[in-house]
């Protein structure tokens, strides 16, 4: 119960990891809201879940590329539980295209996404955090963003900008108590990897010291550990969990 009494916001909680996230917050004993784009089934099913558990959660249809809402939002939660102690930026998209077919709209759909949408929801947050002198923010990045693999270029953009976002949040919070870190998972089971060709997956594990793809269960516990109280000497740290590759 390492996060007993935290309260906790993740972006793009519905599916793949972020309802992992959820999940094992809510295990460790957080409130947790998560918010989703489309899939009200999905989020539907979360919250019942996270219900039949006995965890306190609140699910919100938004894009982190609403200012006015997630603002919104936030005062919603703090108005209803004194404040959010914890973000997770973990809501993004890709497309496996090359760079010869992607279009602005593609590149620009991306980098809204997985970047702008972090500092819309970091910003939003960090008023609460700062006025508390208390807080801490998880981007969720990727090895993409981190080694040179092969991966969609703006997708590798976006998320090597989460790690420089990190950095300089860290440094310039730090004087508030607030610390910011970024996870970057490699291959998991399912998400982002899914669609690739099988002869990409092939090299992926022949790099691969452990020989296998992560579970989204295994990211969310290290996640649960970075942003609890036992990680608090931890910001501006990049954390890789990608079997060894």
């Amino acid at each position: 119960m390492r996060l007993s009494g935290k309260r906790v916001l993740v972006t793009g909680g519905a599916r793949g990891l972020g309802r992992a996230l959820c999940l094992t917050f809510a295990k460790h004993g957080a409130k947790v809201a998560f918010t989703y784009a489309k899939n009200e089934e999905a989020a539907a099913s979360l919250s019942a879940e996270l219900a039949a558990k006995g965890a306190e959660a609140r699910a919100a249809r938004l894009s982190v590329t609403d200012g006015k809402g997630t603002e919104a939002l936030v005062k919603e939660l703090e108005a209803a539980w004194g404040a959010v102690d914890v973000l997770v930026n973990n809501a993004g998209v890709t497309q496996n295209l090359p760079i010869a077919l992607l279009e602005e709209d593609d590149w620009d759909k991306v980098m809204d996404t997985n970047v702008k949408g972090a500092f819309i929801t970091s910003k939003a947050v960090l008023r609460g955090m700062i006025r508390r002198k208390a807080g801490v923010i998880l981007n969720v990045g990727s090895l993409a963003g981190e080694r040179m693999i092969e991966a969609p270029v703006h997708y590798c953009t976006s998320k090597a900008a989460l790690r420089g976002f990190t950095e300089a949040l860290a440094k310039e919070v730090a004087r508030h108590q607030i610390r910011v870190l970024n996870l970057a998972p490699g291959l998991l089971e399912d998400g982002v990897g899914r669609n690739l060709p099988d002869y990409r997956l092939a090299d992926y594990l022949k790099h691969c010291a452990l020989g296998r793809v992560g579970t989204f269960d295994e990211i969310a516990e290290l996640a649960a550990f970075l942003i609890s109280d036992d990680n608090g000497y931890m910001s501006g740290a990049t954390v890789i969990a990608d079997g060894g590759v």
